[in-house]
């Protein structure tokens, strides 16, 4: 079932709803959201399960069994427990107004608290109902009522949410945003993760590179009767039911293939239900800032997380953000650095087992900067692991977010570099504008994704090459001695052949793409040196 012009107005007519009756948050709303769309599926999660338990004479209790200890006696005047089935979506989403209000605020949300920490679904940790103005409380349950969420598959229902994750549009307090999905679909194409390895995101956010990481492995185990087109964002996303993928398998992939966690307590609950959306509740989202917390591995067991590594990392963290450098734990630290971008990058890299794969954003700045910690994590990024390539992102390509100039980088654990692929996109099938959501034909991405695949080839083809020819091509490739004589640096236009074409024609708005990266970069050397003197006062 695709995400149809009915449910995408559905879900505008909610946000308008709220806008106009005085929540204009969108990140907020969207929590918000994500509860109530919880509260209305769970009814019918929990009773398939009941279903299934019958079915195959197993043990399953309802989590409506019992009574619930009313909260507020307002709820059930001379009543102190009333059966905890009261707490289906059926049953109270017919209350309006206030009594609607005090029943969810008082005690839906008690109860579901209570239901999640006894399971994986930590997501309702602090939660609290933020929509308490009665007369939009009751509108918009009874919007949500009219999507009909039931009658949807897992796809429609997490492509809806990501529709409603599309309308937060302003960056977190770390510099963290939504990274556009058809750039993570491209990242998530070229590392190719299987389903039987372990996937991780260290700064989750919406977990939109784990649903990426999700489809990607159903599509590939999918037969060609399972093979399906949809749309999303106005372009056809090729997905797949996963059809070839056996019992033990699924098992695999539902409950021990996806890892992540997130600083913030939104992003938490977001990521939670997005996963959960998409049939992965059991997906554990940790509340945690990695590079300020360890992890002992009884903590790991006590959580069932992998004790030596994770197989793939994928993530986008955050750009902007700065750390107290008494805070940093030893593991991550490079140099005095407190820059968020290299102590993931560090982090990213601890957290692989030998072998792993990684593909992450960065920001420039990281791949060229001459500050001590920049050169020494690229050293040992080349020296002592594999970076198999570089794809520079057009400028624009996070608006409206940030215009920060950013590339992909992706790299294995352990080994030696002896060449790095260089990967240009000029543009990425969207207008390169301060919304970046209007779809246009001009699209590199794809021909990058599979040059990235067909990198031996390709080694051969360069070392062919006419030096004296023009080089049209959207990749090239350098070698070991080169970018160390470079100082490391891994900017993808430091080794572009010279093209008297692309030097005459370059289009301004990259120049300043890159002259606003370089400032960054000055700016966070000034900052470095501020610190050091301060440390001598």
């Amino acid at each position: 079932m695709p995400l149809t012009p009915e449910l995408r107005r559905g879900i505008d007519q909610i946000r308008d709803y709220l806008y106009g009756g005085g929540f204009p948050d969108p990140l907020t709303n969207a929590e918000q959201l994500s509860f109530l769309f919880f509260f209305y599926l769970v009814e019918g999660m929990d009773a398939d399960s009941l279903m299934r338990a019958k079915a195959t004479k197993r043990d399953y209790t309802s989590m409506f069994a019992g009574d619930w200890a009313i909260r507020n006696p307002l709820n059930a005047p001379g009543q102190a427990a009333l059966p905890a089935e009261r707490m289906k979506w059926s049953q109270w989403s017919v209350m309006a107004g206030e009594t609607l209000v005090r029943w969810v605020r008082d005690e839906v949300f008690p109860f579901f608290t209570e239901v999640a920490e006894r399971s994986a679904m930590n997501f309702m940790t602090g939660a609290r109902l933020g929509i308490d103005e009665p007369t939009v409380l009751t509108q918009v349950v009874g919007l949500i009522d009219r999507l009909r969420l039931d009658e949807a598959d897992a796809d429609t229902k997490g492509d809806l949410f990501e529709y409603v994750l599309k309308q937060v549009k302003q960056a977190g307090e770390l510099g963290q945003f939504r990274t556009p999905r058809h750039i993570i679909r491209a990242i998530v194409e070229m590392v190719d993760p299987k389903v039987t390895e372990t996937i991780y995101d260290p700064a989750a956010g919406t977990a939109g590179f784990l649903v990426a990481a999700y489809n990607h492995i159903r599509l590939a185990n999918s037969s060609p009767a399972g093979i399906f087109e949809t749309e999303l964002d106005g372009k056809l996303v090729t997905r797949g039911w996963g059809d070839r993928l056996s019992a033990a398998m699924t098992n695999k992939l539902t409950n021990a293939t996806f890892y992540g966690n997130d600083v913030d307590p939104k992003m938490v609950r977001l990521a939670t239900m997005n996963l959960t959306l998409r049939g992965l509740p059991n997906v554990q989202i940790l509340k945690r800032n990695a590079l300020t917390t360890t992890m002992e591995r009884t903590e790991k067991v006590k959580l069932g997380l992998p004790l030596d590594g994770y197989d793939v990392v994928l993530a986008n963290p955050p750009f902007s953000g700065k750390l107290d450098k008494d805070r940093v734990v030893d593991d991550v630290k490079v140099g005095t650095t407190t820059a968020t971008e290299i102590l993931f990058l560090k982090y990213m890299l601890n957290s692989l087992k030998a072998g792993g794969r990684c593909g992450v954003v960065v920001p420039e700045g990281v791949l060229f900067g001459s500050a001590g910690a920049h050169k020494e994590l690229r050293r040992q990024l080349l020296e002592n692991n594999t970076v198999e390539a570089v794809m520079s992102l057009p400028g624009r390509v996070f608006q409206p977010y940030s215009g920060v100039k950013t590339s992909a980088l992706l790299f294995r654990k352990g080994g030696t570099t002896d060449k790095v692929l260089f990967l240009h996109a000029d543009a990425d099938g969207y207008k390169l504008d301060a919304n970046h959501d209007t779809p246009v034909e001009a699209d590199d991405l794809p021909m990058l994704v599979e040059a990235y695949h067909r990198r031996a080839e390709l080694w051969d083809q360069w070392q062919a090459r006419d030096e004296k020819a023009e080089w049209t091509e959207k990749w090239w490739i350098a070698g070991l001695d080169a970018i160390r004589a470079a100082d490391f640096n891994l900017s993808a236009g430091r080794y572009r052949p010279q093209s008297q074409t692309q030097v005459e024609h370059r289009n301004p708005l990259d120049l300043l793409d890159e002259l606003r990266a370089l400032e960054g970069e000055i700016l966070s050397e000034l900052d470095a040196l501020a610190d050091k003197l301060q440390e001598r006062v």
